[in-house]
């Protein structure tokens, strides 16, 4: 409806479609706020203008084992936790966690697995993980105890204090003025996808996904459960960047040490290209 012509380029996550980004083989970049983030620090010429969700998808659960003895953020000194990998988006997220909880993350043990970490909870390889769905449901099926689901609203206002800003898009800073017009109907065609997602019965939205996506009735009985269960924490009603939610995780990736106290992330940041 904005008449636009885009070309779609897939990559294997996040840092991947950034690499594109500043290699200059595509003209936009979808990541997660944390990718954006490293790649400015770094040095790289991007602006980020819009925001596609306002949550990470990612819950913090027990092993089934440990669900008696681990029974708050607190308790996670001296264990091991799974997390998809060092310096990632779930790690970080885990360290901010538990400083705000008043823990000491240097007293965990932090094991990096990949993205299956049910089948290390459940074996009880580990005590703890940091989780996306379906293996959340998975594991909590199994007796594992939720400690913090960041993709539950209620949760991020009670534990992080808000939503703490993941997915959007950005754009080569050099390229912005000649790109505004493109960059604003952009944004216009993602609002409307948003208002979709929230607005329309979660079995519509399912059913507009790409078919290849979904492998199954059983696996699209399970997608439309979890949607219908997130959809409205995970999206925002609009695609305008919260930079408090921004702020959030600037201040997970200092207390990570993994950015410099003093930077500065304002150019980060375009928020004049959506309509206020």
């Amino acid at each position: 409806s904005e008449g636009l012509d885009v070309k779609l380029v897939y990559t294997r996550g996040g840092n991947a479609a950034m690499q594109a980004l500043v290699g200059n083989a595509s003209d936009y970049a979808a990541t997660s706020f944390d990718v954006a983030l490293q790649a400015f620090a770094r040095g790289a010429k991007i602006v980020r203008f819009a925001s596609t969700g306002q949550l990470p998808l990612f819950a913090l659960v027990t092993a089934p084992k440990t669900t008696v003895e681990i029974r708050s953020i607190n308790d996670l000194q001296t264990r091991t936790i799974g997390i998809s990998g060092i310096g990632n988006a779930d790690h970080i997220l885990v360290i901010y966690l538990m400083k705000k909880a008043g823990a000491d993350p240097s007293k965990v043990r932090f094991v990096s697995i990949g993205t299956n970490l049910f089948e290390a909870l459940v074996r009880d390889q580990v005590d703890a993980g940091m989780v996306q769905e379906p293996a959340l449901s998975l594991i909590t099926a199994e007796g594992g105890k939720v400690l913090m689901n960041a993709m539950d609203l209620a949760d991020a206002n009670k534990y992080l204090g808000g939503p703490y800003e993941f997915m959007g898009v950005a754009v080569r800073a050099g390229e912005r003025q000649q790109r505004l017009d493109e960059m604003r109907r952009l944004a216009r065609a993602l609002e409307k996808g948003l208002t979709d997602t929230r607005r329309l019965s979660t079995e519509e939205a399912v059913d507009a996904l790409p078919k290849v996506l979904i492998a199954g009735s059983t696996h699209r009985a399970q997608l439309i459960s979890v949607l219908e269960r997130y959809k409205r924490s995970l999206y925002p009603p609009d695609a305008k960047i919260n930079t408090a939610a921004a702020n959030r995780v600037v201040d997970a990736h200092k207390s990570a040490g993994l950015l410099a106290p003093s930077i500065d992330v304002a150019g980060l940041l375009d928020l004049s290209v959506i309509d206020r």
